[in-house]
């Protein structure tokens, strides 16, 4: 998995996204990642998102995560609004090793699974040695 190295300005704009949310850019979700054996594992969190409104695409090696959390409406009064409403997306840049062809996705209890298995390319592998005769002891010695 690739990792882009840290912009302090895009991760400021991150940040102001969680807390305030824009109209013109979509909310960021929250995400881990790790790697379990020849698989890795990422969680993102959508808490109160159905799962018919997750779109994942991949193109190239870039896997892109949109969902959306719209408002209720009703006849009552908002006493307080704290959850951000709208749109979210995340875009991950992902490595060559992994094999973007067979990735799963499960949405269970408010968090998007996705299991990215390790391309074959990628594993580590024995390699055989073989044997081979010198030259010195196929040719015979004259005297």
């Amino acid at each position: 998995m690739l990792l882009r190295t840290t912009d302090p300005f895009r991760d400021f704009d991150r940040l102001t996204q969680q807390v305030f949310g824009t109209t013109n850019r979509p909310a960021v979700m929250s995400m881990d990642a790790w790697r379990e054996g020849d698989r890795f594992v990422i969680e993102l969190d959508l808490p109160g998102v159905s799962r018919e409104s997750i779109d994942l695409d991949v193109e190239r090696n870039v896997l892109t995560v949109r969902a959306e959390r719209v408002a209720r409406n009703g006849d009552w009064e908002m006493l307080a609004s704290e959850r951000q409403k709208g749109q979210f997306t995340r875009q991950l840049v992902l490595g060559d090793n992994l094999d973007l062809d067979h990735i799963e996705a499960s949405y269970a209890d408010g968090v998007l699974r996705l299991l990215v298995p390790v391309a074959e390319k990628a594993k580590p592998r024995k390699i055989a040695v073989q044997g081979i005769e010198s030259p010195a002891e196929t040719q015979a010695i004259e005297a």
